[in-house]
């Protein structure tokens, strides 16, 4: 029998649907997809995460653990559906977690996570604890991320506000600066599977109020979808089951960035220095050796852009 950890990042949305009656869904999944990566030996596994196993939700982990069958027949019918995509969710953990270090050594000064669910960047990565982060996200998932990192350290961390908004609905930048968000500090904002999750008119909003407040060279990173598949218009079956799987989740995609137009979407809302990695580039750069049969998807891509 497989043990849980290792079987973790297995799962797929229907059932996390059944079982998780508050918070995100996506962020448990994205929670189990760090875990299950984390349990593999060292030299083998693409991204680390040794805090995941504190945010799982109990009642799903007994149900993994006693049901090792069907946790099985949920991986082959994941992968069946949407195939690489748990694969693309690992590399992207790893892509940001880089991005996040060498951002680190080029100056950053704050850290601001927007959708934060159960990231642990704050308490991880190297050289983070210098600098101040913020964590955003919807009460309903940061009340419970709260309770865990009070079990987990005892107390809150020093240097970690967290910050709880609807980023559909609330003035981001007034509840940042109302937990000592300073504008005129170079900031590295992530936005890990959120943007998709967003309407369009508060991704318009939010990235204009990034640009608008935020000091010169501050960057932005985040992955996005196709509007083809978040419309469900794709001619790719895997985006097509994606799109389908999410609805019926109570997660819907709302967002996503026409085919070839990341560079300029982003360029006309004012940010410079794009760049755009596909599946293709990130499998290329992190799934050698072991790994280099592990396929990946491309639906998901990365995006990172500059304030000038």
């Amino acid at each position: 029998m497989q043990e849980p950890s290792n079987i973790a990042n297995n799962v797929t949305i229907r059932k996390l649907s059944e079982m998780l009656g508050q918070g995100s869904k996506t962020a448990m999944v994205a929670l189990f997809n760090r875990l299950g990566e984390s349990q593999k030996p060292e030299g083998e596994r693409i991204c680390y995460d040794p805090y995941a196993v504190y945010f799982i939700n109990k009642e799903f982990l007994d149900w993994v653990t006693h049901n090792p069958d069907k946790v099985i027949a949920l991986r082959d019918e994941n992968e069946r559906l949407n195939p690489g995509f748990g694969n693309s969710i690992i590399a992207r953990v790893r892509y940001f977690d880089d991005f996040t270090q060498r951002s680190l050594e080029r100056g950053i000064e704050q850290l601001v996570i927007l959708g934060a669910g159960y990231d642990s960047r704050a308490y991880r990565i190297e050289g983070l604890k210098r600098i101040r982060t913020f964590e955003v996200d919807h009460p309903s998932t940061q009340d419970i991320k709260i309770m865990k990192i009070k079990d987990l350290f005892g107390t809150m961390p020093d240097g970690v506000a967290y910050v709880s908004a609807d980023l559909a609905e609330d003035d981001l930048f007034q509840k940042l600066i109302g937990k000592g968000y300073d504008p005129s500090k170079k900031t590295l904002f992530l936005m890990e599977g959120l943007i998709y999750y967003i309407p369009p008119a508060a991704v318009e909003r939010m990235l204009s109020s990034i640009v608008k407040n935020s000091a010169k060279g501050s960057a932005i990173l985040f992955d996005y979808l196709s509007r083809s598949v978040v419309d469900g218009s794709t001619h790719l079956e895997a985006g097509r089951n994606l799109q389908k799987g999410m609805a019926k989740s109570g997660e819907p995609f709302r967002f996503g960035i026409d085919d070839g137009m990341v560079e300029e979407f982003l360029s006309n809302r004012g940010f410079s220095q794009i760049a755009n990695v596909t599946g293709q580039e990130y499998k290329e750069a992190y799934f050698q050796g072991k790994n280099k049969d592990r396929a990946v998807s491309e639906l998901l891509s990365f995006a990172h852009a500059v304030i000038e």
